[in-house]
């Protein structure tokens, strides 16, 4: 069977479709740039250090882009939805610190990972410094439901990862244990950063929730177009290498909806490399030949469609707007991209 070959969007179009996406909210998301910066200023080398490689690595900026779109669309025009920008990026960070240490990655958006320059014993110290300067920020706001919002929201996250850590390893899967463990990791932070806004403005308790299920909804489907990067793109687009997931011992979706289909030997197959966390002389082709084999890649890119237009619905309550069309904009921009 031929694989059909990966492909990608061009990297200089890829920046064109962000750059257009972030230009109504520019000035501000520069704002955040410049807090992270000034908050990652410490007397303790290390820190300064580890921050300055964190911000040199770039990153999406996907979820304080969303806080302040969803600012915009409900006219908020002070400055603590920029802070509030520069919480949850931290709190992202901080995951993605622990998340480095405990798969063991030696690459991190295509530069070299904390953990693999510093070692895991200052790495881990850093994400949990991180995680507890970011409720500091929040704390010294001032305001009770939000930090109580992103208490809970950071809590779900590491229940998430706890849940994941138990699941790794095994091929047994179900798709309400995949799901659970999106919701808590992934998609609960998109929820949060959709209704801080909210906090922010005089809006109705009903329109706050279609804001973060907006942001869930969002969380979600990002998470299976990243199941699917891992299939489908190249370590140079990606920044790791294909199949990671796998390798890591962790079972995505696309095979998660390829087991039952499967033949014995092929569940094997997927259930030995997960165990092993290794290839160990089967060839990463033969996975791919199975997801293409049962279609699973469509089937997981319809359900992340399904989850955008579940997004999509979420804005209904809200008029038209520059920032309100930006935002279901950036449900394609998620379920086009390529990294």
């Amino acid at each position: 069977m031929t694989v059909p070959q990966p492909t990608t969007t061009p990297v200089h179009e890829h920046g064109r479709r962000s750059e257009r996406l972030l230009e109504l909210i520019a000035p501000k998301l520069q704002l955040v740039e410049e807090e992270l910066r000034r908050n990652f200023q410490s007397q303790i080398k290390t820190i300064h250090e580890v921050g300055e490689h964190i911000l040199g690595g770039g990153g999406k900026r996907l979820r304080p882009a969303l806080l302040l779109l969803v600012s915009k669309m409900l006219r908020y025009e002070g400055y603590r939805d920029v802070v509030y920008g520069a919480v949850i990026e931290f709190i992202h960070t901080a995951t993605l610190v622990h998340d480095d240490i405990i798969d063991e990655a030696e690459i991190r958006r295509g530069r070299t990972s904390i953990n693999y320059r510093w070692g895991n014993n200052l790495t881990v110290l850093v994400g949990d410094y991180i995680f507890m300067h970011s409720m500091s920020m929040a704390l010294a706001e001032g305001n009770l439901e939000i930090l109580r919002l992103l208490s809970n929201v950071t809590i779900r996250m590491i229940e998430g990862e706890i849940l994941g850590q138990e699941q790794n390893g095994r091929a047994d899967l179900t798709l309400d244990d995949y799901f659970d463990v999106v919701g808590r990791k992934t998609a609960a932070l998109f929820g949060a950063c959709c209704r801080i806004p909210a906090y922010l403005t005089d809006t109705p308790e009903a329109h706050a929730t279609s804001l973060f299920n907006y942001g869930f909804n969002l969380g979600v489907c990002f998470q299976l177009i990243d199941d699917l990067l891992d299939f489908t793109s190249s370590t140079e687009v990606l920044g790791k290498p294909a199949l990671s997931d796998l390798k890591e011992g962790k079972i995505t979706l696309p095979l998660i909806l390829a087991m039952p289909r499967a033949t014995a030997a092929e569940r094997e197959t997927i259930a030995r490399i997960a165990a092993l966390k290794a290839f160990d002389g089967d060839a990463p082709g033969e996975i791919l030949e199975i997801v293409h084999k049962y279609g699973t890649l469509d089937q997981t890119r319809a359900m992340a469609r399904d989850y955008a237009g579940r997004a999509r619905a979420a804005l209904l309550p809200f008029a038209s707007s520059p920032a309100k069309e930006t935002l279901e904009i950036a449900l394609d921009f998620v379920m086009e991209r390529d990294r």
